[in-house]
């Protein structure tokens, strides 16, 4: 591992207002990294275009709850006609991050990356000490993470949880704690990072070798879809290599500010995926392939990273991606059900990966696809908004909610952790009978579904 002392700071570059992040990566030798451009303001034209896609926006239909207005916030903070306060900073993590606002944009203005990197100026201006415990003492350390989650994994496996329910315990708690109770799902007794073999053979003849890139949320809320994922991949000539030394693909600290963290985050997980003898690089979470796509961005001032970063994300794939490029064995199995399909954010648009989903989904015979209305609008996760802005997350959950009523589905299929977790928490308030699921366990349930071979002749 590359080791060196890092000290951060930023600073404003008048009179072009450009953000700057300075890295001392030596004593007495530092590099200066651009953050901000004055390109990203001057490019905006305040068309409005974005208005029409942005979810906070269409909730409380003001200007600095719109990607506009956050430019314009930005903009006049870095040139310093607006004193920098934390109202400001606010409207900056009121963004979804969700980059509807970036596809509409006739002049190609990133309001959302504007907004992530004005809370990393934040953070370097007045940094926030809880993050410290919870970046970079807990969610850097798989470890550490695990062992967060064992209280959890105790309220479940004790029957508590269940005592909840069937007690009718679970309706007189806060709203805010049912939801968040509600999108917890089912646990296993131990994190995946922790049984799963580190390579599994290919079934039949090997036709490639895969480096699979698990989670954190998948290593410790969806380890069924993991293991599912790596069953499909070995059913189709792949074999799998899974580290178990991955870290977290930064995203959640890029998203919060602590942008040095993802960077260490990112300089680490390359390093690990360095030493395989592999040809691609497989995810089946959609916020991880997203940001790991984007290292070349996060490490392009990083003196030594650029092309190192560059040649790990040419091989980073979702899941649903690798599959229709190979293309996969089609499953003689039946599932007769019906599906509806909702676009994660950073799977559509940060990835534009969105008909590949649905192209293994009506890979499967029996399965009828049907098209939810709004597929791509947010549907109000965001990572953690469902924490830190209750109402306006679920507000933006009803308008997914509605419109799942509408598909009469009886499963509702997404790629992306935090879009299962809060499709459940809707299902939940609605009473729906709608089960969430990746849509590599639908595959992998087909393939499970084969009849059996006759050998005999």
């Amino acid at each position: 591992m590359t080791k060196f002392n890092e000290t951060f700071y930023y600073f404003i570059d008048k009179p072009g207002f450009i953000l700057h992040n300075t890295i001392e990566t030596k004593p007495g030798k530092s590099v200066t990294r651009q953050l901000i451009h004055k390109t990203d303001f001057e490019s905006c034209i305040r068309c409005g275009l974005c208005l029409s896609v942005c979810p906070t926006y269409r909730e409380f239909k003001t200007e600095t709850a719109s990607p506009r207005g956050r430019v314009f916030l930005a903009e006049k903070g870095l040139a310093g006609d607006l004193d920098l306060t934390p109202n400001l900073y606010k409207q900056m993590y009121a963004c979804f991050d969700c980059l509807a606002c970036r596809e509409v944009c006739p002049l190609e203005v990133d309001p959302a990356r504007v907004s992530v990197n004005m809370r990393a100026e934040q953070e370097q201006k007045r940094p926030s000490r809880w993050k410290i415990p919870v970046f970079d003492k807990t969610l850097s350390q798989p470890k550490t993470l695990e062992r967060v989650t064992v209280p959890l994994r105790i309220y479940q496996k004790s029957g508590f949880r269940w005592l909840v329910y069937k007690l009718g315990l679970i309706k007189w708690l806060p709203e805010k704690l049912k939801d968040w109770e509600s999108m917890l799902p089912h646990l296993t007794h131990k994190p995946l990072r922790t049984t799963i073999p580190r390579e599994m053979q290919a079934q039949g003849p090997e036709k490639d070798r895969v480096g699979f890139f698990l989670g954190c949320a998948q290593n410790l809320f969806f380890p069924h879809v993991s293991k599912a994922a790596i069953r499909v991949l070995n059913k189709n000539g792949c074999t799998v290599i899974t580290p178990a030394e991955t870290q977290c693909c930064g995203m959640p600290m890029r998203s919060y500010g602590k942008r040095e963290s993802a960077e260490k985050m990112a300089m680490h997980n390359i390093e690990v995926f360095e030493q395989l003898d592999i040809s691609v690089i497989v995810t089946d979470c959609a916020t991880c392939g997203s940001q790991l796509k984007d290292y070349p961005d996060l490490l392009r001032n990083c003196p030594g990273w650029k092309d190192r970063a560059l040649n790990f994300s040419q091989k980073v794939r979702d899941i649903s991606e690798f599959l229709t490029e190979i293309p996969i064995t089609i499953p003689r199995g039946v599932l007769s059900e019906q599906v509806t399909y909702h676009d994660p954010c950073h799977l559509r648009r940060g990835q534009n990966v969105w008909q590949q989903p649905r192209e293994l989904l009506q890979s499967i015979n029996g399965l009828k696809l049907t098209e939810l209305k709004e597929s791509d609008w947010c549907c109000g996760s965001a990572g953690s908004q469902l924490i830190s802005h209750h109402r306006t997350s679920i507000n933006v959950l009803q308008r997914k909610m509605d419109h799942l009523k509408e598909t009469n589905a009886d499963i509702i299929a997404s790629g992306c952790p935090g879009c299962m977790m809060q499709l459940q928490v809707g299902i939940r308030r609605e009473n729906l009978k709608v089960k969430v699921m990746h849509p590599i366990e639908l595959l992998d349930r087909a393939y499970a579904s084969e009849p059996l071979v006759n050998t005999k002749k």
